[in-house]
């Protein structure tokens, strides 16, 4: 995990475009539609992560814009505000000034699809009100959440395990996260230094969507163990899969290791927010019968994904999916 990022390099992943067909009902797929699954599959296969261009009525631009300037908003509260926002679940409580990642702050909303926790949130931070952040959080976490079942039911069709489906949507909620990475404080060096912004690491999600303003840093390392830099062009968003669809997918799909590294050189802060598809507490965690074979033994025996995520907190690893499930 010490490696250096290629300096000067940045990672081509695989940008993929959802059309209008892909949008519409699931009955009657076209040929259009299986051949953008396959090329989901190869490319959370291979990279464990790509690009998504959204087509505008999904994901309209002026709906992420008016996301990241209600999280200037919301960064902008005293700090004793911010702090009023906890919770039991590890990493969903307000984060700031962690000597360890000082550059970045965060919140965590659990739960964020449902039709109260944007009010409960905004309420919250703003107990007078504040009826424009509530309204775009709520339509915002809506629509990335709808991309991530999107991208499941693709995932899903390609393997020809398409019947599981519905448990899937039926066991998931979303968590939203909302981050800032602070511009680091001159160092006296060159402008290509950087400093870390989020410590490398895999969700433990089934998939997240991650969006961002124009201040780049994600890295992700390669399975060859290199760290590349991801450019991530302003009409996009990432997708990424994590330790539960590894599992549940018996490792024929790449939980990627990513991290956040701001340079020296940059001139404003990194806004951020994402929506993790997250199995409930009770959901189990088991690799279905069509996804082992011959070539494809049993790596991960079943688990509560509650207890995995419990383990995980208290033993943070890079292998502690492999330790705790692996076969």
């Amino acid at each position: 995990m010490g490696a250096e990022a290629d300096p000067g390099q940045g990672l081509q992943l695989p940008i993929l475009e959802l059309s209008k067909e892909c949008l519409v009902p699931k009955q009657g797929r076209s040929e259009e539609w299986r051949a953008m699954s396959t090329k989901v599959r190869e490319a959370c296969e291979s990279h464990g992560c790509f690009l998504l261009l959204v087509q505008e009525e999904m994901l309209p631009m002026r709906l992420r814009e008016d996301m990241v300037t209600a999280m200037k908003e919301l960064f902008g509260l005293p700090e004793e505000t911010k702090l009023r926002h906890t919770s039991p679940r590890a990493y969903q409580s307000y984060q700031g000034k962690c000597p360890i990642i000082p550059l970045n702050e965060s919140f965590g909303i659990d739960n964020a699809c449902q039709p109260d926790a944007a009010v409960s949130f905004t309420n919250l931070m703003w107990p007078q009100g504040n009826s424009s952040f509530c309204e775009t959080m709520k339509s915002m976490s809506a629509k990335m959440m709808e991309l991530i079942f999107i991208i499941l039911e693709m995932l899903l069709d390609s393997f020809g395990v398409g019947k599981h489906y519905t448990s899937h949507v039926e066991n998931t909620t979303g968590v939203m996260r909302f981050m800032k990475y602070n511009i680091p404080p001159s160092n006296g060096s060159d402008s290509s230094s950087a400093a870390v912004g989020l410590l490398p690491h895999t969700d433990k999600s089934t998939l997240t969507v991650l969006c961002q303003n124009e201040v780049q840093g994600l890295e992700i390392l390669t399975k060859e163990g290199r760290w590349v830099q991801v450019p991530v062009p302003e009409r996009t968003v990432v997708v990424l899969v994590g330790d539960a669809l590894k599992a549940w997918s018996n490792g024929r799909l790449h939980a990627v290791t990513h991290r956040v590294m701001m340079s020296q050189g940059i001139k404003e802060e990194r806004y951020s927010f994402a929506v993790f598809g997250w199995p409930k507490d009770e959901f189990i965690i088991e690799v279905p019968n069509e996804l082992i074979d011959r070539e494809h033994p049993l790596l991960y025996r079943p688990f509560n994904f509650f207890e995995y995520f419990t383990y995980f907190t208290a033993n943070i690893r890079d292998d502690a999916l492999e330790v705790y499930a692996g076969v």
